[in-house]
């Protein structure tokens, strides 16, 4: 009877030679399209959710990765200096002699180490009568017997043939878009929301149950079932109370989950120069964790708000701002908008400065104003810059002598701003 052992690797979708890096991605990927915060009463992806966090914990864990990678499957009763004679071969010496004289009862050995497995409970009598002897004997291949592979013959013990105990359990991690307004973002202060999360459980302290427990029906007490794998018998870690002998009372309050949900107003600060799209992590905050395990994080988006005047680009502020005919010809100092607090503290947009015009000014120039854009957020003591865009405003001329002086300066400037435009066609 050959066990289906499961491919992590294929879960997480990546390859066997994938970084940690990678496998820790592609779980993120995977964690957020099939969290049962995000898909509410869906077994299917409550199942999926599962199997990738089962794959993520053996693939991030390089010890149990490394095991995976020698014998196909993992648990934590697997001793790694077996797992590395497996992986040389060494299990047939070992593991025959021990078969031929009936087997270790407190372990087996394979390659000078000894193997936590409880062979107890196994019945050799099949591979006597079968030939099936570790000492270089014909071994069967087709009947299930000693040529199966104690590959295949483990892996029904450690790739789901049992429920494992509940231990530690860390909480997942959250993601919330959070609204911030232009000058909240360009000034930092605090912002407010109210986040969905799931607490420790107030009744059963995150454990999940209540009570001391009753005797399992299933063992006995004993924790240990009987277990057939092909002409083999073997003790293995009761399913149903997760061998501890005793099936616990699930806690009413959070229905057995250890974990419960609560709406919570959430206050913090939003540093001066926070960019739009940036994430801020405030650890801790995510959903708790169940049986002592460490709580999640909570991750927030900001998506800042937009202001009528300036426009903002990373740390940079830009502005249109509008200038006469005259001003752009002849050059001027105009005063010009910026993010900076009103000098005599009151004001609450911005303040304003004095911009030089050059003479012969285009509209759609830019000039640079160093230092009056945004206080960068990585950045201690920084500031990008602002940059005014010039828009020249022509007049709308009503009386004749405004027409005739500017008929006159027309005849003295007759330079065609369209020559070079015609001259190219």
């Amino acid at each position: 009877m050959a066990t289906q052992t499961k491919d992590y690797y294929s879960t997480l979708g990546v390859k066997r030679g994938a970084t940690s890096e990678e496998i820790r991605k592609a779980f993120r990927k995977l964690a957020r399209k099939y969290h049962p915060d995000v898909n509410p009463n869906d077994k299917r992806a409550e199942e999926k959710f599962k199997e990738i966090s089962e794959a993520n914990d053996v693939l991030s864990d390089a010890k149990k990765r490394k095991i995976y990678d020698q014998v196909g499957f993992y648990s934590d009763n697997i001793d790694p200096a077996a797992a590395e004679a497996a992986a040389r071969g060494g299990y047939g010496g070992g593991f025959g002699g021990g078969f031929a004289g009936g087997g270790y009862p407190g372990g087996a050995r394979a390659g000078g180490q000894e193997v936590p497995f409880d062979f107890g409970g196994f019945d050799f009598s099949d591979f006597q009568s079968s030939g099936g002897h570790g000492r270089g004997g014909a071994q069967e291949q087709a009947g299930g017997g000693f040529g199966g592979s104690f590959k295949d013959i483990f892996g029904g013990m450690f790739s789901g043939g049992h429920k494992a105990a509940r231990g530690p359990r860390p909480g997942t991690d959250l993601e919330y878009q959070v609204s911030v307004d232009f000058w909240s973002a360009v000034r930092g202060g605090v912002a407010r929301l109210e986040i969905q999360r799931q607490e420790v459980c107030p009744a059963c302290k995150g454990k999940s149950t209540t009570g001391g427990g009753s005797e399992c029906a299933e063992c006995h007490g004993t924790g240990q079932v009987t277990q057939m794998g092909g002409r083999m018998k073997f003790n293995i870690q009761c399913p149903r109370c997760g061998g501890t002998g005793k099936l616990q009372s699930g806690c009413p309050t959070c229905n057995g989950e250890g974990v419960v949900v609560r709406h919570e107003p959430l206050e913090f600060r939003i540093k001066a120069g926070t960019r739009d799209g940036q994430r801020i992590r405030l650890a801790g905050k995510g959903n708790a964790g169940t049986d002592g395990g460490a709580a999640g994080d909570l991750y927030l988006i900001v998506k800042v708000g937009t202001h009528p005047v300036f426009t903002r680009v990373a740390d940079d502020i830009h502005v249109t701002v509008p200038v006469t005919m005259t001003e752009a010809a002849l050059g001027a100092k105009i005063d010009v908008p910026t993010i900076d607090t009103h000098i005599d503290g009151t004001h609450e947009g911005g303040g304003r400065t004095q911009l030089k015009i050059p003479p012969g000014t285009q509209t759609g120039q830019k000039l640079r104003l160093r230092e009056k854009g945004v206080p960068s957020a990585a950045h201690e003591g920084m500031r990008g810059d602002e940059i005014v865009e010039v828009r020249i405003v022509v007049p709308r001329v009503q009386d004749e002598r405004s027409k005739e002086i500017l008929r006159e300066l027309a005849k003295l400037n007759p330079e065609d701003p369209r020559a070079e435009l015609l001259g190219e066609v």
